[in-house]
Parts: structure tokens; sequence; C-alpha cells
């Protein structure tokens, strides 16, 4: 291999990664299909401007190397953790079933054992990277099907690992004894506490003495050399390149530095992904998958449909989420990843898997990767089918028959729980509706009239008696459960207000079009409360603080919407520059005592006290000769300069309530 060749591969497969990226991006397809397609037209198998597969091997194995130490680095122990808590069950079970059933499918077809159970593995993976862009796209990573999504892709990238450490055991001819596997598993385990142990306290030092030299840099070339010292130091002790690669990033993604690292290594996620998958697509020959059709179409068959079954009735059985949630998560998820083609590659070095099946799982993973978004965009209209035939009776152990006049709260998370709680503090009796069943029988042992069931069926909203109802909150974090709900309780009660509760800005048209009367942003409640503080801060009277944010709220958010380039409407500054009221408490430590004709606030500022509350006790027009002290709260009435002189008399610090 000779470098100028290298160089020359390299700038060809970058090349065709952007040009492979722009065009399926254009045409809303997963840019990672592109890079496969597009690799696959430059490598041997097609236009043959990388002709030497070694050299396609070397890069694609520096690719991989840096994706999976920047996958480690965004897997915080805390979050997988918490994650795992969520989803581990589900994800044993998705990637256990998935890769036993195929490994038995494959078997039937004639494959040997452990050949099948290498292609089982293979198809149990799913791209983390695709889901969670796609799933982000669509807000959807915050919702119930995809943070089940989340916790199994997390539960399958852990795998990885001991899928990697077990491809050599299969790989060995003859049978497999229990004493020679023992002792492998056993130098793999001492191998990787070794690694940890290095990683945990030998990397953190050489990154702290780098980012003591205060050179950004030093630092990055010191990352650097963490990546591929870790990755080879971890080859050394008889793991491989992408094993040592990803514990390296899982390990300092808890030290000090991870943050700084993930910065360092983050702007290179695009180029990471397009080298690898770029590379991989240079293995496909389009002539032998074509040959291997019927073997492609299995394959594809087995990630997309098999796969996504099994999903979802991990997620449903063993996370008793409802159908629905089952078969979104199984969708998103029916695909192979980035890590099914490290396995491949290994498999196929260890002569697990023959040339002639490689190129045909690549291609049937090509294949599945680019029916992604189109399946993601369909799921919810399969989720209603599957989920309506196979829906589980809504448990209505505390529905009432002679509901008239409540509220009916969709969702009984944080927002659902706060909404019960003032509706049965001014008195309003309310029934809600959780699809978590563990979430549902919580709320009950509390106390809460909480029904598990699915607000997305028009039967369980007649059963709440929602034509007798004056008021439905729907507060769920799915946005597509959200305009269902909004949708179907406008179809058969349109009388009734509707208020909704979204993540972003570009889905309040659609829901007030569905039927929502209100809808309540997060995305823009955030930037109302942000504008407050500003405004607080430059000594804006509260009062008028106040009446601005609920101006702003009265009229839909209208303003908020508005082009950067179009200034604030004349009457929303007419708000601010008005006179209002405002508490000012006086600090512990005035003295001495004065009276308000002593301070004389109203010559000296034009700021009237109109009263004043002294241990809770409120004397309202005080006298002239009143004398204030330490602790006194006033309410005093002026313009905002004239509140802001008054405060500085008092000696005290305006801060935002």
């Amino acid at each position: 291999m000779h470098e100028p060749a290298l160089l020359r591969e390299l700038v060809v497969l970058l090349a065709f990664a952007a040009a492979g990226a722009a065009l399926f991006e254009r045409l809303g397809l997963p840019s990672i299909a592109g890079f496969l397609v597009m690799g696959a037209i430059a490598g041997p198998g097609g236009l043959a401007l990388a002709a030497d597969p070694e050299d396609v091997r070397v890069i694609a194995e520096f690719g991989v190397v840096f994706l999976l130490f920047e996958i480690g680095l965004e897997l915080p122990l805390d979050k997988v953790r918490n994650l795992l808590r969520t989803g581990a069950r589900a994800g044993v079970l998705q990637v256990g079933g998935t890769l036993l059933v195929v490994a038995a499918l494959a078997s039937g077809f004639g494959l040997p054992g452990r050949t099948a159970l290498a292609l089982g593995a293979l198809v149990a993976m799913s791209s983390t990277a695709l889901v969670i862009r796609m799933l982000s796209e669509r807000g959807e990573i915050h919702a119930p099907h995809g943070q089940v999504a989340v916790s199994i892709l997390l539960v399958q990238d852990l795998c990885i690992v001991p899928f990697l450490l077990a491809i050599p055991l299969l790989a060995v001819d003859g049978p497999v004894h229990a004493w020679p596997v023992f002792e492998a598993v056993l130098r793999a385990v001492i191998a990787v506490a070794a690694f940890f142990v290095v990683a945990r306290f030998v990397l953190p030092r050489l990154l702290a003495a780098a980012a003591a030299v205060r050179s950004r840099e030093v630092f990055t070339l010191v990352a650097v050399l963490a990546v591929i010292g870790g990755a080879l130091a971890a080859e050394g002790l008889g793991l491989t390149l992408a094993v040592g690669a990803f514990l390296a990033g899982l390990v300092l993604s808890s030290s000090p530095w991870g943050p700084q690292l993930i910065s360092e290594v983050l702007p290179l996620r695009g180029l990471l992904l397009g080298i690898f998958f770029t590379a991989v697509g240079m293995l496909l020959d389009f002539g032998v998958a074509w040959a291997q059709a019927p073997t492609v179409l299995l394959l594809v068959a087995a990630a997309i449909v098999l796969k996504g079954v099994i999903t979802a009735i991990s997620v449903s059985s063993v996370m008793r989420t409802g159908a629905r949630i089952g078969v979104l998560a199984g969708v998103a998820l029916a695909q192979t990843g980035e890590f099914s083609f490290v396995l491949a590659q290994v498999a196929t070095e260890a002569g697990l898997l023959e040339p002639q099946l490689t190129q045909a799982f690549v291609a049937a993973s090509v294949i599945s990767l680019i029916a992604t978004p189109l399946l993601i965009r369909a799921g919810e209209t399969v989720a209603t089918h599957v989920g309506g035939a196979a829906l589980p009776a809504p448990d209505r152990s505390d529905a009432k028959a002679e509901l008239r006049g409540h509220a009916i709260v969709v969702g009984f998370g944080l927002a659902g729980r706060n909404v019960g709680r003032v509706l049965e503090a001014v008195g309003v009796p309310f029934a809600a509706v959780e699809a978590n069943p563990v979430a549902a029988g919580e709320a009950r042992k509390g106390g809460a009239h909480v029904i598990w069931g699915d607000a997305t069926r028009v039967g369980l909203l007649e059963q709440l008696h929602i034509e007798r109802a004056r008021l439905l909150v729907v507060a769920v974090n799915d946005p597509v459960a959200t305009r269902q709900v909004v949708t179907r309780a406008h179809e058969i009660a349109p009388d009734v207000v509707v208020l909704a509760r979204t993540r972003y800005l570009l889905e309040i048209d659609e829901l007030e079009a569905a039927g929502a009367h209100r809808v309540v942003a997060e995305e823009l409640e955030g930037t109302i409360d942000l504008v407050a503080q500003t405004l607080y801060e430059v000594e804006v009277p509260q009062g008028s603080v106040e009446r601005f944010c609920t101006e702003l709220r009265t009229e839909g958010y209208a303003q908020l919407r508005q082009p950067a380039a179009l200034a604030l409407d004349p009457w929303l500054r007419e708000l601010l520059e008005q006179v209002s009221s405002e508490w000012i408490e006086l600090p512990d430590e005035f003295e001495p005592e004065r009276s308000l004709v002593e301070l004389d606030l109203r010559a000296r500022t034009g700021v009237n006290v109109l009263a004043v509350d002294r241990g809770g006790i409120t004397t309202t027009n005080p006298s002239p000769d009143y004398r204030l002290r330490g602790g006194d709260r006033l309410l005093a009435f002026g313009g905002g300069e004239a509140l802001a002189r008054a405060c500085s008399i008092l000696g005290v610090g305006r801060e935002a309530p």
C-alpha cells in the first residue's frame, strides 16, 4: 500500500460522501444510506475509483474507531443507568429474541450454526445515529416511544462488546468445549478490567496535564492520542480496536474532561459517519449482491419485518406500554446499524461469514436504512391499525358513571399531576388518563382518579363522557398522540374547550387547526420567561412586566413568532412604559427607623406608597408620620425609573421575582 494511493482514495471517499449526503438529503432520505450507495458506486464493485480493498479496510477501521469513541462519550454512566432502568429487559429481550429467531431461520436454510448466530447478531443491531436523528427531527425523542427506542438502542450499543468478544470463540474450528470458552471469557474480562483501570486513572491525568498547558491545540492532539492509543492498547490486551475505542469513550464520559472531549469530537460527527459508511459501501459489489437477490430479500425481511415485530412484542409485553407504543418503537428500530457493519467486518475476517453472504448483508442493510424514514412516517398508521386490534381494554376502575361538568387530563406525568392538583384545589372534578400502566397504578395508590388507557381511541374518550366535560387538557410528551387526541376530541365534542401542551413552535398551528382552543408551547413559554427575567434585570416594574407577558400569551404568541427584522409592536412598548405597582421589601438592616415624611419619596422620586405590610398586617394609605423599619413591605406605585430611584434611596437591590 502506497501513501499517495491511500491519499487519493481518501479524497475520492470524501468527495463521494459529500455528494451522497447532499443528494439523499435533497430526496428526504437518510444521509447514511447515501454514504453507503455512493461508496458502492466508487468502490471496486462499481467504478473502481478505489480499487485496493486493503486501503478501504484501513479507512473504514480508522473511521469506526473515532465513531465508537464518540458514541461512548455520549453515554455517560448516569444516563446509562437511567435508560437501562427503563428499558433493559425489553432491550435484552429484543436483542436476544432477534438473534435466536434469525439464527434458527438461518440454520433452517442450511447455514452452519456458528454463521447463523453471527448473522443473528448482525440483524439484532439498529442504527443509533439514524434513529436518534429521525426522532429528534420529528420532535419525538422525548415521546414515550422515543424514550423506549433510545433505551433499547443503548442496550444494543452495550451488546457490541460481548458480541465482538464472542466472534473469535465462534470462529474456532471443531467443537467448542467448556474450558476453552471459560478461559477465553476470563481473559477477556481481565483485559476489559485492565483497560478500565488504565482509562479511568491514566487517561484523565494525561488530559489534565494537557489542559494545564492552556492550549486548545495541545488538548486536541492529546484527545486524538487518547482515542487511537486507547484502541491500540485494547488490541494489545486481546480486545479489538472498536471495543477499545468504545470503552475509552464510555469511561471518559464521566470524567471532568468528558464535556470538552465531546466538544472536540462532535464537530467531526459528519466526517466520521461519512468516512465509515462510505468505506463500508465500497465493500459492496452490485454484481454479487444481485446474484444473491433472494438472500438479500430475506435479510431485508428479517431486519424490517421480523425485528420490528419482535421489538413491538418485547416492548408491549415487558414494559406494558400498550400496543401503540410497542409498534412505534418497533418501526423506529426496523433496520440494521453501524455496529452491524463492525460485526460483519470482524465476522468476515474471522471466517464466520462468506464474502458473498457479507455482500448480501450490506445490500440488505442499505435497503433497510433507505426504508427507515418511510417506515417512521407510516408508523402511526401502522400503530393505529395494529394497536386497534390488539388494544387492551382500558382500566375503568376509577371511572365515574355520572361525570358531568368535569375536566379530563390526558397524561399524568409532572404537568398532568400539577394540573390535577390545581383542579382539585378549586373544586373541579377531573378524570385523568395515563397510557403507562405502572404510572397509572402508582397514581391510584396515591389517591388520584387515574385510568389506564389510550386516549387516542375514540371509545375511551366517550367512556369518559367527553361530550359532558367542560375542559380537556392534553399533557403528554408524544406530539403524534397529542394531535390525535385533539382531533378526535374535537370530532366527537366540538364544544369542549381543549388545552394542549407542545414542545415546539412549529406544532402550534397544526394543533389549533385540529381543534385546540389554546396551545401552550414550552419553547415559547421559555422565551417569555427569559424575556421577563431580562426586563426585571433592567429594572422594568414588576406590574408592567406581568401585563406585558400576559398580553404576549393572550394574543397567541403572535409577537414572538414574528420575523426578527420586525420591531416590537408599539402598544406592547407602551405597556412597559406605563406606571405600575410593585412590592418593595426593606432590608433587615434598614435603620434608623424613618417616617414617610422624612423619606419624602413622592417629591424625590414621584413614587406613592399605597400600603405597608408588617408581619402579615397591612396598613393601607399610611399616614406621613408612619415610621418604616427593616422587614416592612411597601406597595409602591410609579413608573419604572421612579421605582428604581425609590429602591436606591431605600437601599433595596431589585431582584426578579
